[in-house]
């Protein structure tokens, strides 16, 4: 299974994210609202960045209180690793493992088409795990 298979019902209109220049603030502001982990950070129609949570706390703890009023370009973590919607379910997963975060962006041909998590990838996985073992369970029924 692929990444393809997660994102086919989904609206690239509805995916929510930041210009560069937007302030860290704000940024902040609709992580809150919309109780999500991670922004894709997009300039001229491209992701250029990342900002996540860590991004902002990173930046807080290093005692810089002047970083909620600069654009997320000059804290967001770039450039962002991308995958496409060809990527394995597992590659994917691996590649967060390996790297130690917890969202990409899917991009084709250079255009963003989405942002999925690992919370969209674990649940993917676990869908089709239970997919299986009815698969089984009606099998050793039928036997």
């Amino acid at each position: 299974m692929n990444i393809a298979a997660i994102i086919a019902d989904r609206d690239p209109h509805d995916i929510i994210a930041c210009d560069a220049a937007t302030p860290l603030a704000e940024a902040i502001r609709i992580l809150g609202e919309r109780r999500i982990g991670a922004l894709p950070v997009i300039q001229d129609g491209r992701v250029v960045g990342i900002i996540s949570e860590r991004d902002v706390v990173y930046c807080l703890a290093a005692g810089d209180r002047t970083c909620l009023d600069r654009p997320v370009e000059e804290i967001m973590t770039s450039p962002a690793v991308t995958v496409a919607p060809t990527t394995s379910i597992d590659e994917a997963l691996s590649l967060m493992t390996r790297r130690r975060f917890r969202h990409f962006p899917v991009v084709e041909d250079g255009r963003f088409v989405a942002f999925i998590s690992i919370g969209d990838l674990v649940k993917h996985k676990m869908d089709e795990i239970e997919h299986e073992a009815a698969a089984l369970r009606n099998y050793i029924q039928t036997v």
